[in-house]
């Protein structure tokens, strides 16, 4: 993809001086209130950049926002990237809002859920989001619902999985901005750039918060060759020396970013603030020091040991913050809308209570007290058998843990004075089975506090006239044969017999149309099937159908409430499976 480079590097050009166009218009300090830009890299972890160390990464630009800024040292997410972002949005776990997965329907931010975007647009900013969602692509998830005013973003976990437009692949791919398929030349890193630059750089009398979580460094690692191949000549792999590549094209357009600010007297009094999502997935193996670099932690993305959670989160705020200012204390993803609301006089929500705290007395040194504080971690991944009722409640098994103090890291089990051993290699539960206990204990009190409503479903909403229809795929249903499947090349795998159902939520009892099929209607195909059945709540139809037809639409009335929706596609030989893509729609 070489010979893309240049064109790409001339597209981000052009739309940086297009957002500049009206910069002279825009006052410089257009209100006392600080703008902010929230940036989130995803699977990029604390030792992916060379302020942490990294011996062949060269980052200038983090380098950069860690000696101008704040750095949180002891700074902790979740395992994996939705409950991240929920966590990041709410202030509250990921366990407590509904998206603590990354697929199955689990990674549903739960409607009545106040985000940061409603937080900053009832303030009065403008808001924007480019990027990663990742917390639902329908109504009433998608975030073009929940506060951001202008969105530019791509569908599901990745812009080339299953519910995103076939033949995207980081390279000149189709978006949807505001709900709308739009496709933008340039590779994806490039185009969330330039349209946070475009919305910061517009004129206005309200200040801004932009939300800028990327799906770069997420596989697969595609980027030009010229930013890959001088890893691949160190004699790193295929896989680390694109992964490398994607950091490197990343920190250049935080720098073309940087600059923007200070053109167009932004950079004072702006919040940036950078993140990642989880621990490392490619730039250390998480188990030998010698396979990467991983800071010197154990574990890597999806492990609750300390390489799959503590990240890196920088800071600058010229006007209030001093530079280059490490802070040691325990700081979570959670703590940043609490924070927020301090550091810019944000209104506060009503009818939520925070499980994150400002940290704005450590920023700006306030004060040199800091309560001890206990944080969870948990790889809320295992699935327990699923009820199959109308209600759709379900128990849950305890999954993967940590609890983390100022000293110790309790991992499943297992004691770590993090202090004293900051690799975990020394497991120290038979010297202090009293810590044991009181920390077990205190993860059992917060599991049954975040659950303890059992973990209903967050439900997909059928009828409502802000989405009509709703489209359902694969990805994101509860299984029961077999598992759910993401990328794009497994529709077509015959040798696949899985199924599962959609927790759904009827808005408004009416006459529906329920589509079915296997492919996604930008590369229809036959579904090889020769019967479907469709059931909702009580109700099961069936219809005899043919090898080649692409699709079977079903009609019937619905009452209103929740419901339980399942489909099976079977052919002559007894092979089953669910539809992978369904299309309900109130008539």
């Amino acid at each position: 993809m070489s010979y893309r480079t240049s064109f790409l590097s001339a597209v981000v050009v052009l739309a940086a001086i297009s957002a500049r166009s009206d910069a002279s218009e825009r006052p410089a300090e257009t209100t006392g209130k600080p703008n902010v830009i929230l940036i989130v890299t995803d699977d990029q972890g604390y030792g992916d950049m060379s302020c942490h160390g990294n011996p062949w990464l060269k980052t200038p630009n983090l380098d950069r926002l860690c000696a101008e800024g704040v750095s949180l040292e002891n700074y902790h997410v979740d395992p994996v990237c939705t409950p991240t972002r929920a966590a990041l949005m709410t202030g509250r776990y990921s366990t407590r809002v509904g998206a603590w997965d990354v697929t199955q329907g689990r990674q549903l931010l739960a409607s009545d859920e106040r985000t940061m975007a409603d937080v900053f647009s009832d303030s009065g900013y403008r808001t924007g989001m480019f990027g990663k969602w990742h917390l639902g692509d329908t109504w009433p998830y998608a975030p073009r619902f929940r506060g951001f005013h202008v969105v530019v973003r791509h569908l599901a976990g990745g812009i080339d999985e299953i519910g995103n437009p076939i033949g995207n692949d980081y390279f000149d791919d189709t978006y949807y901005r505001n709900g709308v398929r739009e496709k933008i030349d340039g590779y994806c890193t490039d185009v969330f750039f330039a349209e946070c630059e475009r919305f910061v750089t517009q004129a206005s009398v309200k200040p801004f918060f932009v939300y800028l979580p990327l799906n770069a460094m997420h596989g697969p690692h595609t980027v030009a060759e010229n930013y890959s191949a001088p890893f691949r000549a160190q004699g790193h792999s295929e896989k680390r020396s694109k992964f490398f590549g994607q950091i490197i094209n990343f920190d250049e357009n935080l720098g073309r970013l940087f600059d923007a600010l200070q053109k167009n007297k932004l950079a004072e009094n702006t919040i940036v603030i950078f993140m990642g999502d989880n621990g490392t997935s490619e730039g250390a193996d998480g188990r030998d020091p010698d396979d990467g670099f991983n800071a010197g932690m154990r574990g890597k993305k999806g492990s609750v040991y300390e390489g799959g959670h503590r990240v890196a989160c920088f800071v600058r705020w010229p006007a209030r913050l001093d530079a280059g200012k490490p802070i040691k204390r325990l700081t979570s993803c959670r703590d940043w809308l609490p924070t927020l609301i301090d550091l810019c006089e944000l209104d506060v929500p009503d009818g939520k209570r925070f499980d994150g705290q400002s940290i704005k007395p450590l920023l700006v040194g306030e004060s040199d007290e800091w309560e001890p504080r206990t944080l969870f971690v948990q790889r809320q991944a295992d699935q327990p058998k699923l009820l199959l009722d109308r209600k759709g409640d379900n128990q849950r098994r305890f999954p993967h843990y940590g609890v983390l103090t100022e000293t110790w890291r309790l991992v499943d089990g297992e004691l770590y004075n993090i202090s004293e051993d900051p690799g975990q290699t020394n497991d120290l539960a038979k010297q202090h089975p009293e810590v044991v206990q009181e920390l077990k204990s205190s993860y059992r009190q917060h599991y049954a506090d975040v659950f303890r409503d059992d973990a209903p479903y967050v439900r997909f909403q059928l009828g409502d006239s802000r989405e009509n229809p709703t489209l359902l795929t694969v990805r994101d249903w509860h299984p029961t044969e077999g598992d759910v499947i993401w990328r794009q090349e497994q529709l077509a795998d015959d040798t696949l017999s899985i199924n599962g159902f959609w927790a759904v939520d009827v808005t408004q009892s009416g006459r529906y149309a329920i589509r079915l099929a296997r492919f996604p209607d930008d590369s229809p195909a036959s579904m090889e099937a020769t019967k479907a059945v469709l059931r909702v709540g009580d109700q099961k139809l069936e219809k005899q159908i043919r090898k080649r037809d692409m699709s079977v639409t079903f009609e019937l009335e619905l009452p209103a409430g929740p419901a339980i929706l399942q489909s099976w596609l079977s052919d002559d030989e007894g092979v089953v499976r669910g539809a992978y893509f369904v299309s309900v729609k109130r008539n």
